[in-house]
């Protein structure tokens, strides 16, 4: 190739090519040597100008077997959540029977301000102007929390005599109850132990000083509680006895009931944290008390509708097991937070009075011991207390 290069540089006027043709023609009948040794290259077939496709990767068939299984999974954990959800809705449909209204047997969370020394008796004035001809008979004020071994310092109730008084003066016939909780070591290293006995008994002696202070009874908020818990039942035997020799009242606050056949197993295997109750544990805890009060708030319902008819459920599953004697309440949620678990505009107090009225009529219309829990006075707005009055607390006109 250097040389032609090289001659098209150098300008040949063509007698180059002459003399190569006249080579050409003497060597043309000269035989090659090689014809005999060398047959002639076979071409083969024609290239295919479709590049071949890769054979299938052997993992392809078992990714989609996986995926194919994945979607079975899904499809059965998502089947008896919608069939679930459905049945919410349908159980929000229809008209509570006439005469579900309050029994006047309603209670009313309160704040640790009414007894710390931060109200006077100006607020204890207004608050009986909104409690008036409404349908509660006790108010539960927070006067704790106890200390993880059980004991209560007296500096968390110092006003608790004048509260009392205050309100007897101002709501004859209203009853106040010492509201104590803390937090149970259950799912944290931390928190109070029933499983102690010097615990239980710590326990006894704080209900004690409450009552001495002016308290009418003793309300308990335990949380979390885990369904089955024999030590929390030993103390309810225990603090009745007492609440009873000092003519006093035992209340307690409680979890939500199974809305599925053991769900708190089911839940508390998949996150550690139960929520629920089995129906049976709640009869228990039902008849070993004076007034049993469901926290049917935090329910993770995403509408009023379904929140409302989980609401029916409840209502209808803790009727089946409270006995006739124990005043059964259903929490009203007086507050808007929005965070896990709870939806501000799905939890409502219009949805949650539909829901008790519905559950009412549908399992035990007729039910004398029965009233609504409003959770809790300093979150709640107009709004609140006007749908209280208006769905639960008010008598409507009779008919003409």
């Amino acid at each position: 190739m250097g040389g032609k290069r090289m001659d098209e540089a150098r300008g040949d006027d063509g007698h180059a090519d002459e003399n190569a043709a006249r080579d050409d023609a003497n060597t043309a009948d000269i035989p090659d040597p090689d014809a005999t040794t060398k047959p002639a290259p076979n071409p083969g077939p024609a290239p295919d100008p479709t590049p071949p496709t890769p054979p299938a990767s052997p993992s392809r068939p078992r990714k989609r077997r996986i995926l194919r299984l994945l979607a079975a999974l899904l499809a059965l954990l998502l089947l008896p959540l919608l069939t679930a959800e459905t049945a919410l809705r349908i159980n929000y449909t229809g008209d509570p029977a006439p005469g579900t209204r309050t029994r006047h047997r309603d209670a009313l969370w309160l704040g640790h301000a009414w007894v710390d020394g931060r109200k006077t008796d100006g607020d204890v004035r207004a608050l009986a102007r909104r409690l008036r001809e409404t349908g509660i008979r006790d108010l539960y004020v927070h006067s704790g929390p106890l200390e993880h071994d059980g004991t209560l310092p007296p500096s968390a109730y110092k006003k608790a005599r004048w509260f009392t008084a205050a309100v007897h003066r101002e709501l004859p016939g209203v009853r106040v109850q010492a509201w104590l909780g803390d937090v149970l070591a259950t799912e944290t290293p931390d928190g109070l132990r029933l499983e102690r006995a010097a615990t239980r008994t710590a326990i006894l002696a704080s209900t004690r000083a409450v009552l001495d202070a002016g308290f009418q009874g003793a309300h308990f908020d335990l949380e979390p509680l885990h369904s089955g818990d024999r030590n929390y039942l030993a103390l309810l035997d225990d603090l009745r006895d007492l609440t009873h020799a000092r003519g006093a009242v035992l209340s307690v606050a409680a979890h939500q009931i199974d809305p599925l056949p053991a769900f708190h197993s089911f839940w508390g295997t998949t996150t550690g944290h139960p929520k629920w109750w089995s129906q049976a544990f709640f009869g228990q805890v039902a008849r070993r008390v004076d007034q049993i009060a469901v926290m049917s708030y935090d329910t993770m319902q995403p509408s009023q509708s379904l929140y409302g008819g989980y609401v029916a459920q409840q209502t209808s599953l803790a009727l089946e097991v409270t006995p006739k004697g124990t005043d059964l309440l259903m929490g009203l949620p007086f507050y808007h937070e929005n965070r896990f678990g709870h939806w501000a505009h799905a939890e409502t107090v219009p949805a949650a009075v539909r829901g008790v009225r519905l559950g009412l009529s549908r399992t035990d219309a007729d039910r004398a011991r029965f009233g609504v829990a409003l959770y809790v006075d300093f979150a709640a707005t107009e709004a609140d207390w006007r749908a209280y009055r208006d769905g639960w607390a008010a008598t409507p006109p009779a008919a003409s």
